[in-house]
């Protein structure tokens, strides 16, 4: 029998991240022995074993593996299949709301653009309600996986595209966003050597995947940080050229004449039929 159970999938998912059974059934809020059962009857009906287990614990077989990484994005499908399933039931029944999509858009990015994809879309008959998703760096795409989004504008090089339907809108230059009083404030025009390694200015780390990337610089955690940072002379950051709508008065913006054009794209689920989420991308085309 090939399908698999949403319920065995969680409690393969459970021990398989875990790799301890005590703690994937308190995780899981039941007791351990019907959480072992159901493995081991998961791993007959499959006719694979999933776990090797010994004295030393629990590890995964190659059998495993495979099921842990097709696991999680099976369950994330399902995760998002069901909050867009609500969001598009919204507009269900006599008399009830709007359709609804959720666009996800980095804080403090593409405002310009933002306000006319707005203000165009609202424009067309039967728009849906576009409820705006503010996010922090590069999170876009797990906002999109999960189903907390239908929708996101998303910037490459930064963003990875793969996996979903996208049209580019915008293409734009980076700056480097400075403390006003700094030298390099001063100059008309920087290139990314010139930014790469500055005393006593480090470049803002971003976390990415949970993790922040090696270097001197500041672990930043959102953009009013980061302002206040930079305001104060303890940092620098490279941003696209419209993040000079969010800049301070304490700040200076300088282009860097050899960064690569940054591109904004609209990007959605390749399997969506939702007619709202077509009429955006017409749209955010026509812009």
């Amino acid at each position: 029998m090939d399908t698999l159970e949403t319920r065995e999938l969680r409690y393969f998912m459970a021990v398989a991240e875990e790799l301890h059974f005590g703690r994937a059934a308190e995780r899981l809020g039941m007791a351990q022995p019907p959480l072992s059962r159901a493995i081991q009857q998961l791993e007959r009906r499959l006719g694979v074993s999933l776990l090797k287990r010994n004295r030393r614990g629990v590890s995964l077989t190659g059998a495993g593996e495979v099921l842990l990484h097709e696991g999680r994005a099976a369950l994330d499908a399902t995760t998002a299949a069901a909050r867009r399933a609500r969001r598009a039931g919204g507009a269900d029944g006599p008399g009830g709301p709007r359709d609804r999509l959720a666009l996800a858009v980095k804080a403090a990015a593409s405002h310009e653009l933002l306000r006319r994809l707005l203000d165009a879309y609202a424009a067309e008959p039967d728009a849906a309600e576009i409820e705006v998703l503010p996010c922090g760096m590069c999170e876009q795409e797990e906002l999109l996986r999960d189903g907390r989004a239908d929708v996101a504008l998303m910037h490459t090089p930064f963003n990875s595209l793969a996996g979903f339907d996208s049209e580019p809108l915008l293409a734009e230059g980076q700056i480097a966003v400075l403390p006003a009083r700094h030298p390099l404030a001063a100059r008309e025009a920087l290139s990314l050597a010139d930014v790469s390694d500055v005393p006593g200015l480090p470049i803002a780390r971003w976390p990415r995947h949970g993790t922040y990337p090696p270097g001197p610089g500041p672990e930043v955690h959102d953009q009013t940080q980061l302002a206040q940072l930079i305001a104060l002379g303890r940092t620098m950051a490279v941003f696209p050229d419209s993040a000079r709508a969010w800049l301070w008065a304490e700040h200076s913006a300088v282009p860097l004449t050899d960064a690569p054009p940054v591109v904004t794209h609209i990007a959605w689920p390749p399997h969506s039929r939702s007619l709202a989420l077509a009429g955006l991308v017409r749209a955010a085309a026509r812009l």
